[in-house]
């Protein structure tokens, strides 16, 4: 059965980028500093790394944060989604309107202009069909920016979350969480390591 996970690093006071984040600044101010963990060698971060990535059939990503990745400071061999741990899934970007171009031609995009929810079926038919060609269960993920993951949360449209809590305070940001209609979690996991707390939990 194919699940619809969010998958996103955050800050101990809450914010997924630093402040002024941007195609020319990345993650803001500081920001970097959330991912340090995706690019450590403990091997407990390689392998949560490694099974998060390992079971993306399908990623959704907001406007924001594909004009990011697709800038010229964006994404490259090393820094791509899995930091190079897995292959490359099929990408959902919720947008007003397409790109006039791409810089990642060799990645699979699709731009869907209709809203989240729309957005979320086509992430699933995409997953559905990568589970049915590796013969293995593959989960959408909803890896960012933190409005698109908080707006799934919101609307209840999220089955499992999983921070990734770095020990940074950023003071300013991009907030994980604004308001919107209270979710139960259910811890399923915990791991730590000397870069983040991995926390998982279903959303009930």
């Amino acid at each position: 059965m194919t699940r619809i996970t969010a998958d996103i690093s955050v800050s101990l006071d809450g914010f997924v980028t630093g402040p002024d984040p941007g195609p020319d600044n990345g993650l803001g101010t500081g920001g970097e500093a959330l991912h340090t963990w995706a690019f450590s060698d403990d091997p407990d971060d390689r392998r949560v790394l490694r099974e998060a990535t390992a079971r993306s059939g399908a990623v959704i990503l907001g406007r924001k944060l594909f004009d990011m990745v697709d800038g010229p400071n964006g994404w490259d061999d090393t820094t791509g989604y899995g930091a190079g741990e897995v292959g490359k899934p099929a990408f959902v970007v919720v947008t007003s309107s397409p790109p006039e171009s791409v810089r990642l031609t060799d990645l699979d995009w699709t731009f869907v202009t209709t809203g989240l929810s729309d957005a979320l079926s086509a992430a699933r038919e995409r997953a559905e069909a990568a589970s049915s060609d590796s013969g293995k269960d593959l989960d959408v993920v909803l890896m960012g920016g933190g409005a698109t993951v908080g707006s799934a949360l919101a609307a209840g449209l999220v089955d499992t979350l999983t921070l990734h809590l770095a020990p940074v305070v950023l003071g300013a940001g991009t907030p994980l969480f604004t308001g919107g209609v209270p979710r139960t979690l259910v811890q399923r996991s915990v791991t730590s390591t000397s870069t983040a707390t991995h926390l998982t939990y279903d959303v009930v």
